[in-house]
């Protein structure tokens, strides 16, 4: 493993900052504190431009080489935690109830840290390095905001990288590939408003519980029996809330859930069937049934170019033996995929020694992680903008 030593020297500072930001988390649109960090943390590493505000929260530094003016390669780390309680037990475990670092935001944001104070350091590239620290990508969108707040019109780049951390991987070891890489997804949620009733007399109600259990079963058949088998789909139905008494037979239950896909025109047929079932149901059981369904995240789609750059960066890093390139699409989503809609570019999966899964409560992450992506990440700007 060649990780650039100036950043290895510093190693300690870099676990020192992620262990704060770990115990402060901060969940979408609310990272004032995650952000007044970054923009404090540029500001001392001489990052020429600083702006706050991008999209919400966010946080953009640029930087510029001393090989004269050339293009502009972006960097992006997500900055939000989860709205979720930490049972780690860790010395520096969050300190903010119901909020948790369950995906390891904190280590993207400490690595590209990393990256911006060694190249603040070692300005020899041709052009301009972009740091996008952005807001709110549990499903709330804050690429999107920040690319509404006019992000690549502000701050125009002709490239874009950005990276995960992952259990499933060991310590040194990355995964790149091009092409589709991560599922798009909607959000829906389906509101029932039917009749209560005493639970003794069930025939005095139109019951929303068993009007939801049954429209429930009958959505999992969208995928099995509409989607056509080669197009990868999920449906998962994650919150049922209905009721508040043993003795009450209640007025509404709610239904939520999530829909994955790799391919638009499924994502659409499977949204389109669940408003047409749900209708149906409407009607057989007399009673109302709301749905809303809602675009949160786009599939994620790495380009050929910028993926082969990457790929060598990453072999120069952790070692040929070490780098996999063989397609891993995975149903989970991630909101740089309108990043790389916009503008070119690629996203890694860099591993680390976790043993728990991303959004478990007791996810830990490996801080021998961080200076192996501060170094992915700048050593992708002078790659590209070599002199």
């Amino acid at each position: 493993m060649t990780i650039i030593p100036e950043i290895k020297s510093f190693a300690e500072d870099l676990t020192a900052i992620r262990h704060d930001l770990h115990a402060h988390p901060e969940i979408g649109f609310e990272e004032k504190r995650t952000a007044a960090i970054v923009a404090e943390a540029l500001k001392s590493y001489g990052v020429d431009e600083i702006h706050e505000g991008i999209g919400g929260t966010g946080v953009v530094g640029i930087l510029r080489g001393t090989g004269g003016d050339g293009r502009t390669i972006g960097l992006r780390a997500d900055m939000d935690a989860l709205p979720m309680e930490e049972f780690t037990n860790l010395p520096y475990r969050s300190t903010n109830p119901g909020r948790f670092h369950g995906c390891g935001h904190d280590g993207h944001t400490t690595m590209l840290l990393g990256a911006a104070r060694y190249l603040a350091a070692n300005r020899g590239f041709k052009g301009t390095a972009m740091f996008v620290f952005q807001p709110a990508e549990e499903g709330l969108g804050g690429a999107r905001a920040m690319i509404a707040d006019r992000l690549f019109e502000r701050f125009p780049c002709d490239e874009i990288y950005g990276l995960h951390n992952m259990p499933d991987l060991e310590l040194g070891e990355v995964a790149v590939f091009p092409g589709k890489a991560m599922a798009g997804a909607k959000f829906f949620d389906i509101q029932i408003k039917a009749r209560g009733s005493h639970a003794a007399m069930p025939h005095n109600s139109k019951d929303p519980i068993v009007i939801a259990m049954a429209l429930g079963q009958s959505l999992q058949s969208i995928v099995s029996r509409n989607v056509n088998p080669l197009k990868p789909a999920v449906l998962s139905i994650t919150k049922f809330a209905a009721g508040s008494a043993y003795n009450v037979i209640p007025e509404e239950a709610d239904l939520g859930g999530t829909i994955r896909y790799f391919h638009d025109d499924v994502g659409e047929l499977v949204a389109t069937r669940i408003r047409e079932i749900a209708a149906g149901f409407a009607a057989s059981y007399d009673c109302e049934i709301a749905v809303d369904i809602r675009d949160v995240f786009s599939v994620l789609e790495n380009h050929e170019a910028e993926t082969e750059a990457l790929r060598e960066v990453a072999v120069e890093i952790v070692g040929e033996d070490k780098v996999f390139t063989d397609p891993r699409p995975t149903m989970g989503s991630e909101d740089f995929a309108d990043m790389l809609h916009a503008v070119p570019g690629s996203y890694c999966w860099v591993g680390h020694g976790g043993t728990m899964p991303l959004h478990n409560p007791g996810f830990i992450l490996d801080d021998g992680i961080l200076p192996i992506g501060s170094s992915l990440l700048a050593r992708i700007v002078e790659k590209r903008l070599a002199a």
